[in-house]
């Protein structure tokens, strides 16, 4: 592809096709998993697995959102939903009114403990189990660069509109 020409080869359509269906496919096979094991959702998770990785288990709204890729709007319709079942508590910051942090609860300490084996057996079984090491390293610098693109491409096209641009979150964590 060039700017001359801007279509995709034939090898190229098909790799971002099955890009396309596994970006549908995989997050809805992890959803019904972690829905049957343990009553989370793939949200849920990527919400703990954040607040998991902290030393005390909060983070600020602004950190979380940016931590799990979200907007901030859409973090706070989740986090209400996740505090009404009581895996997450919101709490206002003392020396900032303006802010606030999301606290995980020992229920959402359980919930998480209990639900990563068998995520994280699954995320195997389905990624990583049949790639060599050579295919991982491969991977994961593919992955890697395509993340780092369209982080930079987003940041630019908020910078542009004059909004507050998001900062990556973290890369670990199945």
């Amino acid at each position: 592809m060039t700017v001359d020409e801007p279509w995709l080869s034939p090898e190229q359509q098909q790799a971002w096709r099955h890009w396309i269906a596994l970006s549908t496919a995989l997050p809805a096979v992890l959803n019904r998993q972690l829905q049957e094991d343990s009553g989370l959702s793939l949200s849920d998770y990527d919400v703990l697995v954040a607040l998991s990785e902290t030393t005390d288990g909060r983070l600020r709204v602004s950190d979380l959102a940016a931590a799990v890729g979200w907007e901030r709007s859409r973090l706070s319709h989740h986090v209400r939903r996740m505090a009404g079942r009581g895996l997450v508590e919101r709490e206002e910051c003392a020396d900032d009114g303006r802010g606030a942090w999301i606290t995980m609860t020992s229920r959402g300490t359980t919930a998480i403990r209990e639900a990563a084996p068998a995520h994280a057996r699954l995320v195997g079984q389905l990624v990583f189990d049949d790639l060599d090491d050579d295919e991982l390293a491969v991977l994961e610098t593919v992955l890697a660069g395509v993340r780092e693109r369209a982080g930079g491409a987003a940041l630019s096209r908020r910078g542009a509109r004059g909004t507050r641009p998001s900062r990556p979150g973290p890369t670990g964590s199945a």
